[in-house]
């Protein structure tokens, strides 16, 4: 079973390679180098094997709600990948449990996922449409979920969200 902890400066190669062969472009890995070197605070979490061998990766970023936030306060889950050669053996799900619970030490009040809707709600995500917020993209609404995860979180109660200007990217 794999492990997690915080990314490393010299898990980078392996990261990057594990978004390429996740996803059908560099998109997502052009994603996360872009992230590392402009954006903070940041969460960033690896899965391992045993064997040291990163096949995992999960980073929470700050996004912000009508313009406001930008920082720990709310974050947005993205880009995860699992090495296809490990997918559907629980690592993605691990990755999501272990960041949540980052954020939560953090202080984050409010996560926000783009993601598949049979995925997230499984984590506590609802509907962002519910609870009256919005991706700036209003066509992506029916795959925007929210989690509140702190008492903080519940106090904010509907806006426009955007993530991090690199996410501005064709494709994404």
């Amino acid at each position: 079973m794999a492990r997690t902890r915080a990314e490393r400066s010299g898990d980078h190669p392996s990261v990057d390679a594990i978004h390429r062969l996740a996803f059908e472009t560099g998109l997502e890995a052009a994603i996360v180098e872009t992230l590392r070197q402009a954006v903070e605070p940041l969460i960033s979490i690896v899965a391992e094997l045993d064997r040291g061998e990163v096949v995992g990766h999960i980073m929470f970023s700050p996004v912000t709600i009508d313009r406001r936030g930008g920082d720990i306060e709310f974050m947005g889950l993205a880009p995860m990948a699992v090495h296809p050669r490990y997918q559907n053996q629980g690592i993605g799900s691990r990755l999501v449990e272990e960041g949540l619970a980052a954020c939560r030490t953090a202080g984050t009040e409010l996560v926000f996922v783009l993601g598949h809707p049979a995925f997230y709600p499984r984590f506590g995500f609802l509907p962002a449409v519910d609870s009256s917020f919005h991706y700036v993209d209003s066509r992506l609404d029916d795959y925007f979920f929210v989690q509140c995860v702190s008492a903080e979180g519940a106090s904010v109660d509907s806006g426009t969200v955007a993530y991090h200007e690199t996410f501005d990217i064709d494709g994404v």
